[in-house]
């Protein structure tokens, strides 16, 4: 064992018994970190025009701040950045995350010198939780490729503006700087297919180790590897063992991985984002990610099914239960109150509290009722899978409304690498899936609402010209599960096989 392996298992056990002390005091975790918040903004305008001072309980907020998205918020983020000072947080802000466009333009996230560090920690201690608990530290000794955004920034009323990960890139440690790929230059380039390109010629003879990044991209990676090396990944890089990702469920992608790879690598699931790093997977063993709750970030979850009423209950980390699906809102230490980030969680255990991402608060079918989320879409895509053989590069579903004939349905549009042997037994496991699932959809079924889902093939690389043609290509972009209206399916349909 190298000096650094070493060094970096001792550490990994320190940070774990430091973790331990807050995941067994949730509630009390939560109300530190809550009084916290509220004293540091009491002076700001937001905390004075929302009365912080007046503010003692969870209850208390949740009367005076309302629940916000970036847009009932923006009057405020556009007063930081015309460069105001003391508005959501005091000071200004160390950075602005750029994210995609809105209504009404791209989104300015804040990040401040306060919250930077909670980012970076975070995915640090994804690394150490995995050591601490496997003993594997093989990693820390070769190289490692972070597939990111650039990290070249510019500047916003004197506030450095870029993509999260290309922030986040102007903080790797000193101890991994060596380690760390692809090359500075090489990670400047905006176009992401000359981007690619550059790092395979970079990465294609190096001893890879722990390869990092959104899957549908990491996936182009591998591909391009291959087809420029003639060899497996897993052959390529014979001590390649660790996959970290976020952004998108893994699993519907781990069959072609497999593929590209030769063989199973071990996987750590992460939960960030430009609103603050909110979970990673910290057991192998265990379904979901364990959410930190001593990061400078206070949530309240709401009901999804309860989202959309006048007024729904708010409930804090003491008040959730497993296995419903919640609305996940944060306020943090950057100066986001309430702020709904759009995504929706699962609890799959309160001891620890551990979630999932099961999709989008925006993203769903709903188009007859039947509240269809990504989780439920991506679980029967993965039974299908393995009950048929195929292997699938992409997915997406939407509603189809008005047929040219029979009744209406759910498209799934799907690129395969390789077809099912017997397609109508893949879509039947599909829509069986459905129905077992979501009790809706099933009554939709049953009451001849809606007719059996279908599959229209999309052509191979069909949703990477798609994602090219509409700008959205590699860094943090990634494909939309499902939709309520025919978009992003009109826009796939153009790539039909």
């Amino acid at each position: 064992m190298s000096l650094k392996a070493f060094f970096a298992k001792q550490f990994a056990f320190a940070v774990r018994r430091k973790m331990q002390r807050w995941m067994a005091q949730p509630e009390a975790t939560q109300e530190k970190v809550f009084l916290q918040l509220i004293r540091d903004a009491q002076h700001t305008k937001f905390g004075k025009d929302h009365g912080f001072d007046q503010i003692r309980t969870a209850k208390d907020f949740a009367e005076r701040v309302p629940i916000r998205g970036y847009e009932e918020l923006r009057t405020y983020v556009d007063a930081v950045v015309e460069g105001k000072t003391d508005v959501l947080w005091p000071g200004k802000p160390l950075y602005f995350a750029k994210t995609s466009g809105t209504t009404s333009g791209a989104k300015y996230i804040p990040i401040s010198k306060d919250s930077i560090p909670f980012h970076i920690e975070a995915a640090r201690n994804a690394l150490l939780c995995y050591i601490a608990e496997t003993g594997n530290t093989d990693f820390v000794d070769g190289k490692m490729i972070f597939l990111q955004g650039s990290p070249v920034l510019q500047d916003k009323n004197g506030i450095a503006l870029g993509r999260l990960s290309g922030i986040s890139a102007h903080y790797v440690p000193k101890y991994l700087q060596r380690n760390r790929m692809p090359s500075w230059e090489t990670n400047c380039i905006e176009d992401w297919e000359t981007k690619v390109n550059a790092i395979v010629d970079e990465t294609s003879k190096e001893d890879m180790r722990l390869i990092s990044g959104i899957p549908s991209w990491v996936q182009m990676y591998f591909e391009k590897l291959v087809a420029t090396t003639g060899k497996p990944v897993g052959k390529l890089f014979p001590n390649f063992k660790l996959f970290v990702y976020g952004g998108v469920n893994y699993e519907p992608y781990r069959a072609k991985f497999e593929q590209l790879i030769g063989r199973r690598v071990d996987s750590i699931e992460l939960f960030p984002a430009s609103e603050g790093f909110f979970a990673f997977q910290d057991k192998q063993d265990q379904k979901g990610m364990l959410l930190l709750l001593n990061s400078g970030i206070f949530y309240e979850f709401v009901r999804a099914d309860e989202f959309f009423e006048a007024n729904p209950k708010r409930y804090t980390i003491g008040e959730v239960v497993c296995d419903v699906n919640y609305v996940m809102l944060v306020s943090t230490n950057a100066g986001l109150w309430a702020y709904n980030v759009g995504d929706t969680v699962q609890f799959t255990s309160l001891k620890p509290h551990r979630v999932i991402v099961s999709g989008r608060i925006k993203h769903f079918i709903s188009a007859f009722g039947e509240h269809v989320i990504a989780k439920e879409v991506e679980q029967a895509m993965q039974k299908a899978i393995n009950t048929s053989g195929a292997v699938v590069n992409e997915f997406t579903v939407a509603p189809q409304i008005q047929p040219e004939t029979g009744l209406p349905y759910h498209e799934w549009l799907v690129e395969f690498k390789e077809e099912p042997q017997n397609m109508e037994n893949f879509i039947d496991v599909l829509d069986m899936e459905m129905q077992a699932q979501n009790i809706y959809y099933k009554d939709l079924i049953d009451g001849k609402i809606l007719q059996k889902l279908k599959v229209t093939r999309i052509k191979e690389k069909g949703f990477h010209a798609y994602m090219k043609q509409i700008g959205k290509l590699g860094g943090q972009n990634k494909v939309q599960r499902l939709s309520n209206d025919r978009k992003l399916a009109e826009g796939l349909c153009l790539q039909k096989k």
